[in-house]
């Protein structure tokens, strides 16, 4: 049996992807790092699901996941590659995610699942194992699902998933705060840095912080990770005070917390996701600093903002 015929049956089968399309670009995102690549992908998805007989197609859903599943390990072959070469740290392309982009961030759990923290360490895994912990973790797919899109057998998935799951043990201590106590941390730590007082800010910083620029080589960042409290205190100032007065600065959910965003002269030039754990005495400070400069990276979330923007 071939596809309908006439409009109605592409119309129907428009209207079947487009209901799936949400689900397909948080696949693809999680899976890629990047928006840009996880809307080809999705794209692409839809390409060959036009071209697709469906009348050997069961449910939509489960069809489409698999594809797409499939054309992001496909990409992400060539994607790592790519990263050998790039220049200084690589970080992932930063999301809005309070516009629903990533799909429901209502727990904890799924909030992690598409941190920045987390895209960076879905890196040390495998292409095959990165796409069990996303099926698994941001999906909920049982292992059986997960075997049907890999062609696995179900035991390969559950011995891939407790695998994977040891490579991205962490060991910082997770800051369980309300929102309203992040931000509170957040406005501190931006205040001591625009007012340069080095002696607040490193109070603010874990003894171990870690601060990552990603300028891609397309703009002057720091090529190497920045660590330690006065390291990480005088590289933050520093970079408030090369910005200078023609930032404009505002706040956004992005990859599930608290961002800052810097632009001039109406374009987005900056967002820097920072990230909280407890001191010793349990007390919440700044573990890690990620900041985008790559212009190419930030194109996804500008056009996220224009649009909230207008529809506000």
């Amino acid at each position: 049996m071939s596809e309908a015929g006439g409009a109605g049956g592409a119309g129907a089968a428009v209207a079947e992807f487009e209901a799936e399309r949400g689900r397909l670009f948080g696949i693809a995102y999680r899976m890629l790092g990047s928006a840009a690549e996880a809307e080809d992908a999705v794209q692409d998805a839809y390409l060959r699901w036009h071209a697709a007989d469906r009348g050997y197609i069961g449910a939509p859903g489960p069809w489409l996941a698999k594809v797409t599943t499939n054309l992001c390990l496909n990409r992400l072959t060539s994607a790592r590659a790519r990263r050998e070469e790039y220049v200084g740290p690589w970080l992932p392309e930063p999301v809005r995610t309070d516009t629903g982009a990533l799909g429901p961030l209502e727990t904890a759990e799924q909030r992690e699942a598409v941190s920045m923290a987390m895209l960076v360490m879905l890196e040390r895994l495998s292409p095959p194992e990165r796409a069990v912990v996303v099926l698994r973790d941001a999906f909920d797919y049982g292992h059986q699902e997960i075997a049907a899109v890999l062609d696995w057998p179900e035991a390969n998935v559950r011995q891939a998933y407790s695998r994977a799951k040891k490579h991205l043990a962490d060991g910082r201590p997770r800051f369980a705060a309300s929102a309203e106590v992040r931000a509170d941390l957040l406005e501190r730590f931006l205040t001591a840095a625009a007012e340069g007082a080095l002696d607040r800010l490193e109070a603010l910083l874990a003894h171990d912080v870690v601060a990552w620029a990603d300028g891609g080589g397309k703009v002057r960042s720091a090529t190497r990770p920045v660590s330690g409290r006065n390291a990480v205190a005088r590289f933050f100032i520093g970079m408030l005070q090369k910005f200078g007065t023609g930032v404009v600065v505002t706040f956004a959910e992005v990859n599930g917390a608290a961002a800052v965003l810097g632009w001039e002269d109406g374009a987005l030039i900056a967002a820097g996701m920072v990230e909280f754990g407890t001191d010793d005495f349990g007390n919440g400070v700044v573990t890690d600093v990620r900041i985008m400069r790559n212009p190419d990276k930030l194109g996804f979330l500008e056009i996220q903002c224009r649009e909230l923007s207008q529809n506000a």
